[in-house]
């Protein structure tokens, strides 16, 4: 799919219909869908479509579709998303095929998680990757240096002290549903 590019510091991410709103009233280009329900994803798609707004779908949180091969080319061809963040090497694979930009997800919670990770995303071969807690600069660092793609972080980040020092270590976007830090990168 070639290099993709985000002009955002934040990924404002959205679990609950509110929060789907708020970010659709946002000057935000691109959110993240974290947790929804297969008969959700349509009036979602259609509302962000309205809105000129790009989702990145998480796979993994959808309720009632499998977080598989499968259940990734259903959401893609039915729906067209911008993305699919998953944690699923199959499923990053299935949705570079249907050119919906892929985020492979790792979790940075020890030495051997970290090393299969990296194993993983050599594999899968994702646009982006997001780790998870983002609020380790110095893990950003690490992976970025191992990895070479752009990174996403996300998980406990708090405060814009943590959100800046995430995007210092190496991240290109903070994924969070914290309206707070929402509203502080919006004036940038």
């Amino acid at each position: 799919m070639g290099e993709i590019r985000l002009n955002q510091k934040i990924l404002p991410a959205a679990s609950t219909m509110k929060d789907f709103e708020k970010f659709l009233q946002s000057g935000f280009k691109t959110g993240v869908i974290l947790e929804t329900h297969l008969g959700q994803i349509k009036h979602i798609t259609q509302m962000a479509k309205m809105a000129d707004k790009q989702l990145f779908f998480h796979l993994d949180l959808i309720n009632g579709l499998k977080n598989d091969e499968y259940g990734t080319q259903y959401l893609c061809q039915e729906f067209k998303p911008f993305g699919v963040i998953s944690t699923k090497s199959a499923v990053i694979q299935e949705a570079k095929k249907h050119q919906a930009v892929a985020v492979q997800r790792i979790f940075m919670i020890d030495s051997h998680a970290l090393e299969r990770s990296y194993k993983m995303v050599k594999k899968s071969q994702p646009d982006y990757i997001e780790v998870l807690p983002g609020a380790l600069p110095n893990m950003i660092k690490e992976v970025a240096g191992e990895i070479q793609l752009p990174i996403f972080a996300g998980g406990l980040i708090r405060t814009v002290e943590e959100a800046k020092d995430a995007l210092e270590a190496g991240a290109v976007s903070i994924t969070s549903s914290k309206r707070e830090l929402w509203q502080y990168f919006a004036g940038e």
